[in-house]
Parts: C-alpha cells; structure tokens; sequence
C-alpha cells in the first residue's frame, strides 16, 4: 500500500443533530474504508476523527463539506490537527455518545 495513512479532526456546523448527520457519516467513512468515530457535541455541532488514505480522507472532508445527511443543513466543516500516521488507533468507524 503505497497510499500514506492521515488523520484528521473534524467538526460540522450548522443543522447537523436530529437529521441522522451520524449515521450517515458512519455510512460514508465505511463505505471510504476510513475508521475513526463522530459524536454530537453539546454545542449543536458532530465532531470526530478521521483515520486512512489521504485521497479517502480528502473524499470525506468534501462530503462533510458540501453533503452529510439528506435533511441536514451544514455551514461549515472544520478540519484541523491533520497528520500523517503509521497505524489506525481504530478498528472501524463508530458514533460516539
């Protein structure tokens, strides 16, 4: 696997708790082979991490970005903390509560 793993924190904003913003993002990184975790912050927003490829990883911040779930409503995504890593610290993608 010549692909370099990345990890990367992320936090949504805007009308993304109560439209299933977790489920689908869980979908998503599966479907990406990403692993990591997303949970609902007490501030409205879903906040997580991602872990793999830098092209699935740069795959995932658009759709966090620009999708998420089909009744959300999303203002912005905010990325920060991106690194490259040697090993996932997760076996797969989960929602945190």
């Amino acid at each position: 696997m010549s692909s370099q793993l990345m990890s990367v924190d992320f936090e949504v904003y805007g009308k993304v708790q109560g439209v299933y913003f977790r489920k689908y993002t869980e979908q998503k990184a599966r479907e990406l082979n990403l692993r990591g975790w997303c949970m609902n912050t007490d501030k409205g927003t879903v906040t997580g991490k991602l872990e793999g490829s830098r092209e699935k990883i740069e795959e995932m911040k658009k759709w966090l970005t620009n999708v998420g779930s089909p009744k959300s409503k999303i203002d912005k995504a905010e990325f920060k903390n991106e690194q490259t890593i040697n090993k996932s610290s997760f076996k797969q993608f989960d929602i945190r509560r």
